[in-house]
């Protein structure tokens, strides 16, 4: 089994102990978060060294963005050997109206869309709301 550090090394991003911490963070949940979140859980970081390590995640498909709806973004880790890319690594996200978690439903892709002549896709979001298993036992 890989290590942090080797992972990180694998998508050619420079190891550093913040960099750890957030990629172990970030798998320790089972729903998306916010750079809010990030920044509440590593209260003592400087915010730009945590935004600079999303975006570096998010450039080499480590994390990826979640438009849910509520105007706030947030991230969540990829799949194994994902690109994100609009032909295959597309799946559902989940937005609960109660709890307001967001997850990844990794097992329902996005079937491929085809836009028109002369459109080109650059990005597909599709967020599927209403209550989740947690709530909806309550």
């Amino acid at each position: 089994m890989q290590t942090v550090e080797q992972f990180l090394e694998s998508k050619s991003i420079r190891v550093t102990a913040m960099r750890i911490l957030i990629f172990k963070f970030l798998s320790e949940k089972q729903e998306a978060v916010t750079l809010s979140d990030i920044e509440n859980a590593f209260d003592k970081a400087d915010r730009t060294t945590l935004y600079r390590t999303i975006k570096t995640f998010e450039d080499k498909a480590i994390v990826h963005q979640i438009d849910d709806g509520t105007g706030v973004t947030k991230y969540a880790l990829c799949e194994p050997n994902c690109h994100c890319d609009l032909e295959t690594d597309l799946h559902l996200h989940f937005h609960c109206t109660q709890c307001s978690a967001t997850v990844c439903l990794t097992d329902h892709k996005i079937p491929k869309i085809k836009v028109p002549k002369g459109y080109v896709a650059e990005h597909v979001n599709l967020v599927v709301k209403g209550i989740c298993d947690k709530c909806s036992a309550n």
